[in-house]
């Protein structure tokens, strides 16, 4: 036992063996030690024959230490390296060290039955009496690297499942709670990037007050007594800001039962939180958002079977999992869809990919009990081991959709608001004195408090708006919205979605539903400006409508009741019309129960000085001017000219005056009233009333406009007049483009 003596002092430090070698016999020490080691010992001389192996050499290669003793140490190698060894072993002699275990070699052994098997091996060489030998201690690792590749592959498994769910921040904590793995939902959710982080305790992220506490320890420990973690509160962002947080951790353990970790799961409630405040926390909508849980998580295969759920498939489907497990995904999505999912499927499968939430899809989820909801899914397929999955990921839509025509409803109100508060008024009260226009205002104080539907006759820019406003509000309905719609400024394609309103689908272009006028009007006042405009096709809907108090969106089957008071304004005769059958008689005879006429400016001449003041004050105001004087020769030029576009030509006039006034001083450019009053005097004479006034001023206008009726600077714009009223006009008055071009 000479090798033996010699080696084990090799591998015991020299201290320690003249302290034993004191009180014991050190030579039936060291050999109790040498058969008792764990490890196999082989004792190996410079020609790599083996003079000596511990027993657990025997048992660990399955000779008998007679067949070893000799032999080439060759002979515990697998075939396929022999050759290249002697090799080694010569290098290895010619700069002898002690070379450790652990060294980042893959090794193997070889059993006496020809099997292999994972081995580290630590070699120290020794000066004996006889000549240097080598002391090579061999441990078995096999277990371990078995154990090290289920944990490599169950960490793989994990890696692609965080890489699929991008809703959530999940990462791996060893057991003292530091941060392990990072996936790139947690880098966007907190802030860090993996390498600023990974190391890092996870307590990190809790707010002081939590770790004063020592939150972040108890959930832990909870974990480990539970099998499961699970908490909402404030979390901290890399920057210090704070959002709140659903938390689960979960242990890691190995099949005998030791703690190998943590999986954390983080998703930010923030919206959801700022939810519940906006909401006012009611109990009803607390204990609905309180019952929200994670998606539901289905594992497919490429067939379609369902290999794997989570908990909250359960509850979101009325499934048991194993009633799941096994069955085609179909089984959850309704009949009316299965012959076209299985295409899709199939489509999917032959040409994999990963399908974000939010792809804009209509899906739906069909329960046990046969009952449909509305659901968004991702999609994330994987390639594991020559078999593909697919990672389906269920968020339960049912909720939101609810909350979206809600907000869809409530955004179609503010958007007209906005329209209406923009809306440039002719002017923010009514102006004048004259016999015809107090007789208008007594007819409006009339028939405001009542509900009777009101039909106002006017020329363009009479002010026929500012009426239906005054009617409104001296009405019971003024606390309620005053709708507007002006029926000739819409394409006709376009208006029945505009008053009715819309279902999503109903037609190409309706990507949402709409709410109609007419629903925005409810309990207050719809006015249907140029109602003379609306086609006939719609006009037996609106009657509808109004007599029946209730009418269905483009696009829906369900009847919406609606409460409304009609008024209506039109430039055109609508009697004239409804000989023409232009217009229906019933409609005609509906709108006017109460018809209140507007007198043109020409009939008031008395209010101009008063419209005109009124003007001035009000445009000089808005630009910063201070305008003091209105020399009297332009009062009345203005006093006499026939207006043909009313009040609201004008008021276009005088804001131009504005414009052009520099000081105290209005300076008017008459020379666009383009008549000399002699002029005007002679023609009217002649003709015996305005219309060829009107007529000469309209063709002025028109060759200084160069032709173009429309658009900036156009001749409607300088007349004050719209498009289709100037189109009227030239009709009426027979003008042909040959007569100003």
């Amino acid at each position: 036992m000479f090798y033996l003596r010699v080696a084990m002092r090799a591998m015991v430090p020299c201290a320690t063996i003249m302290s034993e070698a004191s009180r014991l016999d050190s030579a039936g020490l060291f050999e109790k030690l040498f058969e008792l080691s764990p490890d196999a010992i082989v004792v190996v001389d410079r020609a790599g024959r083996i003079v000596q192996a511990s027993a657990q050499a025997e048992q660990m290669f399955g000779y008998a230490q007679a067949d070893l003793l000799g032999q080439r140490v060759e002979k515990l190698i697998p075939e396929r390296f022999r050759d290249g060894h002697p090799k080694h072993r010569e290098v290895y002699n010619a700069e002898s060290k002690v070379r450790p275990m652990g060294a980042g070699l893959e090794l193997l052994g070889r059993r006496a039955d020809g099997s292999e098997f994972s081995v580290d091996i630590m070699l120290s060489p020794i000066e004996t009496p006889d000549g240097p030998v080598v002391l090579c201690a061999i441990r078995d690792i096999s277990k371990r690297k078995r154990a090290e590749a289920a944990l490599e592959r169950s960490e793989e498994k994990f890696r692609i499942f965080v890489e699929s769910v991008k809703g959530y921040a999940i990462f791996q904590l060893d057991p003292e709670g530091r941060i392990r793995t990072w996936n790139a939902a947690a880098e966007r959710m907190k802030g860090y990037r993996a390498e600023e982080i990974i190391g890092g305790h996870f307590s990190c992220f809790y707010v002081p007050e939590d770790v004063a506490t020592k939150k972040p320890e108890q959930e832990l420990q909870a974990a480990v007594e539970t099998g499961r973690s699970e908490d909402e509160g404030w979390r901290l962002r890399k920057d210090g800001s704070r959002f709140w947080a659903h938390v689960t951790i979960t242990p890691i353990r190995e099949k005998s039962g030791t703690l190998m970790g943590f999986v954390k799961i983080t998703r930010d409630e923030t919206a959801r939180r700022n939810a519940e405040e906006t909401l006012q926390r009611s109990e009803e909508h607390a204990r609905m958002l309180f019952d929200l849980s994670p998606d539901a998580v289905l594992v497919c295969d490429a067939e379609g079977r369902i290999r794997e759920a989570n908990a909250r498939v359960e509850a979101l489907f009325g499934y048991r999992r194993e009633e799941l497990l096994g069955q085609p995904v179909d089984v959850l999505v309704p009949e009316r869809f299965r012959g076209a999912h299985a295409k899709h499927r199939e489509g999917f499968v032959a040409e994999p990919r990963m399908r974000p939430m939010g792809a804009g899809l209509q899906l739906f989820g069909r329960r046990k009990d046969g009952s449909e909801f509305p659901v968004d899914i991702l999609l994330g397929p994987v390639e594991r081991e020559s078999r593909k999955i697919v990672f389906v990921v269920v968020r339960d839509l049912s909720e939101r959709k609810r909350y979206e025509e809600a907000l869809r409803r409530s955004e179609e109100e503010k958007r007209y608001l906005e329209e209406e508060l923009t809306t440039t008024h002719q002017f923010e009260e009514i102006i004048g004195n004259t016999s015809g226009l107090k007789r208008v205002l007594r007819q409006v104080e009339t028939v405001a408090p009542t509900d009777a539907t009101v039909l106002i006759l006017g020329e363009t820019g009479t002010g026929k708006e500012l009426i239906a406003r005054a009617i409104h509000n001296l009405s019971g309905r003024k606390e309620f919205p005053f709708v507007r719609l002006n029926c000739s400024a819409i394409p006709a394609g376009l208006l029945e979605s505009e008053l009715f309103g819309h279902e999503k689908g109903a037609f190409t272009g309706a990507i949402a539903q709409k709410v109609g006028r007419l629903e925005l009007a409810h309990r207050g006042t719809l006015f249907l400006d140029e109602i003379g405009d609306l086609p006939l096709e719609l006009q037996p809907k609106i009657l509808r409508a109004l007599q029946e108090k209730e009418f269905e969106r483009l696009g829906g089957t369900r009847t919406i009741p609606v409460n409304v008071r009609l008024l209506a304004a039109t430039n055109r005769d609508l009697a004239k019309m409804v000989e023409e059958r232009q217009f229906r008689s019933d409609l005609y005879y509906r709108l006017k129960v109460f018809p209140v006429e507007i007198p043109p400016l020409r009939e008031r001449l008395e209010d101009i000085p008063m419209l005109v003041k009124y003007f001035v004050s009000q445009h000089a105001r808005r630009m910063n001017r201070h305008i003091e004087t209105i020399p009297p020769e332009i009062m009345e030029a203005l006093v006499r000219w026939p207006w043909p576009g009313n009040v609201r030509e004008l008021e276009n006039f005088i804001e131009r005056a504005v414009i052009l006034s520099p000081g105290p001083t209005l300076r008017a450019p008459l020379k666009e009233l383009h008549i000399a009053e002699p002029a005007i005097e002679a023609i009217a004479a002649a003709s015996g009333n305005l219309q060829d006034v009107e007529r000469e001023h309209i063709l002025q206008v028109l060759r200084e406009a160069k032709g173009m009726i429309s658009g900036p600077n156009g001749a409607a714009e300088r007349l004050g007049l719209k498009r289709t009223t100037l189109n009227s006009k030239l009709k009426k008055l027979g003008i042909k483009r040959s007569d100003y071009i």
